[in-house]
């Protein structure tokens, strides 16, 4: 089987192609990034000289060079995860969501349908989406594969509209689809603008750690590791033209969580307690800012079996163990010196 990967370089990407690589080396895995400053080939050091994966530098905005690939290697499989994804670059640039979101998306759709020529048995198109195109949640309640969407940001708008030009490519062309939609996940090599790494960081560097508004934001955490399993389990067992949710039955409060990073952190590097907690910085909130989200993921467990195999302790244990031991990716990401070397190395 050939599959293409979307966006492999990036976080959840890599994990997603790694797994891949590894568990099934009858496959042909093709793993398609742009190198944007998210993607890094280091995230993939272990793996690439790997018979069965090909790394293919490369924009999915691109139609003729996507319609291209279909045509050279005859993908069976598409997993598609490249996205632009932080809230507050969306914020500052929307237009850039537009285009790799859904114009990116759309592109990929066209080429499957095309190519695929309505032979579609044993074709399977799936889209990885996010929690965020629900909208907000209030104090209870959980977000369910038939929440209504109601998306407050321009990220989450873009994803949306994705979501249904791939629903709608199912339902006019019979496109085989599915759908994941899940909440936000953390571990290894992800980019260091999101909270966690975020943090991580400025705490090892002492640097301010800048929480929005009152610190009251509550967010379902995920094991980057236990998202790539579901998805492996999706994309071989999940339903045509579904939806499915993947959480990790995990809420925090954006403070709360920063505080116990902030103690975890002190401990691993030897500083007096309250030091790190020190560094807390009240900002300005954001535009749009989603008060909750919390995913119900009861269906992909009752029809499937999985569920979050690390608990969030664990998880955390691991992910601040990756990031104290791993300060050379960290200074790599955040100097910029990586995008230079790939510029040159693939200009």
């Amino acid at each position: 089987m050939n599959i293409l990967v979307t966006g492999g370089a990036g976080f959840i990407g890599s994990h997603v192609v790694r797994r891949l690589v590894t568990n099934y080396p009858n496959y042909n895995i093709y793993n398609l990034d742009a190198l944007t400053y998210a993607g890094n080939l280091e995230n993939l050091k272990d793996i690439e000289s790997s018979l069965n994966y090909t790394f293919i530098k490369g924009n999915i905005c691109e139609p003729d060079f996507i319609n291209s690939l279909f045509i050279k290697h005859q993908f069976e499989g598409v997993i598609h995860l490249a996205a632009e994804s932080h809230v507050d670059r969306s914020i500052t640039d929307p237009m850039a969501f537009v285009m790799t979101n859904v114009l990116g998306t759309v592109n990929l759709l066209n080429a499957a349908k095309i190519i695929w020529n309505k032979n579609f048995r044993d074709k399977r198109f799936y889209h990885i989406s996010t929690d965020e195109v629900y909208g907000s949640l209030g104090k209870t309640g959980l977000f369910t594969e038939t929440t209504a969407y109601d998306p407050n940001s321009p990220y989450s708008a873009s994803k949306a509209s994705s979501d249904h030009f791939v629903r709608a490519y199912g339902e006019t062309y019979g496109l085989p689809y599915l759908i994941s939609n899940c909440s936000n996940n953390y571990g290894p090599y992800q980019f260091p603008e999101k909270l966690i790494p975020l943090f991580l960081n400025n705490i090892i560097n002492k640097k301010p750690l800048p929480v929005y508004g009152d610190g009251n934001y509550t967010r379902d955490w995920l094991y980057v590791e236990d998202h790539a399993r579901a998805i492996d389990l999706l994309f071989h067992n999940g339903e045509n033209a579904e939806t499915y949710n993947i959480g990790g039955f995990n809420e925090w409060k954006n403070l709360d969580l920063v505080k116990l990073l902030c103690r975890k952190m002190d401990e691993k590097l030897g500083r007096s307690p309250g030091e790190s907690e020190r560094l807390i910085t009240f900002v300005k909130d954001r535009p749009g800012h989603d008060l909750r989200y919390a995913i119900d993921a009861s269906k992909i467990k009752r029809e499937l079996g999985w569920e979050p195999s690390v608990t969030f302790e664990k998880g955390l244990e691991k992910t601040i163990d990756w990031y104290s031991t791993n300060e050379q990716w960290l200074n790599n990401v955040t100097s910029g010196k990586y995008k230079e070397y790939y510029e040159r190395q693939y200009p």
